[in-house]
């Protein structure tokens, strides 16, 4: 089978399509035929050698993809040969077959594309665990949300909608901005790019505060980070909850923890990977409420650009040069 593979450290151009064996089915697997296969900030950073953790040389990146159950192995229940599926797997969805565990792999509804279905699974399922379980957010709350023209961001706009919450977006260009607000975003702001001075910041904290009559947001989700962190904390509303998403912008930043005290507020981490471990049925419940919200027409990934497997690392690019809008989908 065909697999895109990084064989050495670095950007998205050494990556190579090669020839690999098909994958082994082991008990409590399932061994799928991919369809589509979805880019996120994780493969930008794994390539690189720059993730939390990382896989030995060389690996197929790649962690959600959707397809056709091909066998299943021993000790495997409720999946069969056939079904329609998508993958949560970590590593190894940039290729043709890839065998995942079979806590990892979930039925998709018959009225769900696979490139819908594998733009699905890392944005939603992490947006909607964090404003659910973590940030416990409520009808009537404001919700700011940073990076929102990207694929968790535009995820986080249509969740917060749908749970009643008055939604802010801010992203980088008024194109941006315009998308989420067709997301339903309520308000809409750009911010500068790049390295911000304290005078940048100031502002940034004081768009928030206007924008919401002085109050500040009730949750800030956070996917960006560095100079952007702190001076939405600042504008986080008396008992706001700040989820810590992700560092798009490169550095993880240092905040002053008084902000916390002097605002009775909590800073909140989202690990969604480590919970979807032990908490594997609870995470089958969200996934339901997602395709209920599908059905629905609550929700709906936006599909910004299509790549396919061949051209693999220009999808990678695309995400890592800031291009995309909404999610990046490699067919298969």
């Amino acid at each position: 089978m065909k697999a895109l593979q990084c064989v050495e450290l670095g950007m998205p151009d050494k990556l190579e399509v090669n020839e690999v064996p098909d994958p082994e089915v082991l008990p409590d697997h399932v061994s799928i035929e991919n369809k589509a296969a979805s880019v996120n900030f994780p493969d930008v950073l794994m390539i690189q050698g720059l993730y939390q953790f990382q896989p030995e040389l060389p690996f197929t990146p790649g962690g959600e993809s959707a397809g056709i159950v091909s066998a299943v192995g021993d000790g495997v229940e409720n999946i069969e040969v056939g079904d329609r599926v998508f993958a949560m797997t970590g590593l190894g969805a940039f290729s043709e077959k890839i065998v995942a565990p079979k806590h990892a792999v979930v039925k998709i509804p018959d009225s769900m594309d696979f490139e819908t279905a594998a733009a699905l699974p890392m944005t939603y399922g992490t947006s909607l665990y964090a404003l659910k379980q973590r940030a416990e957010l409520k009808e009537g709350e404001t919700l700011l949300v940073l990076g929102a023209a990207g694929g968790v961001g535009l995820a986080t706009v249509e969740l917060g909608k749908a749970m009643g919450a008055k939604v802010i977006a801010a992203a980088s260009t008024q194109e941006k901005v315009d998308l989420c607000k067709k997301h339903g975003a309520d308000e809409g702001f750009i911010y500068p790019t790049g390295k911000l001075d304290r005078d940048q910041q100031k502002e940034l904290s004081s768009k928030i505060k206007e924008l919401t009559g002085g109050m500040g947001a009730n949750v800030v989700y956070d996917p960006v980070g560095d100079d952007y962190s702190e001076p939405c904390i600042r504008a986080t509303a008396w008992d706001g909850r700040y989820l810590v998403i992700g560092f798009a912008a490169g550095q993880i930043p240092k905040i002053p923890i008084n902000l916390a005290l002097l605002k009775g507020m909590k800073i909140v981490g989202v690990f969604w990977g480590a919970w979807v471990g032990m908490f594997p049925e609870e995470n089958k419940k969200n996934f339901e409420e997602l395709f209920g919200l599908h059905s629905e027409g609550k929700i709906n990934p936006e599909v910004s650009d299509s790549f396919s497997l061949d051209n693999g690392a220009q999808a990678i690019a695309h995400l890592k040069d800031r291009k995309a809008k909404g999610k990046v989908i490699i067919k298969i």
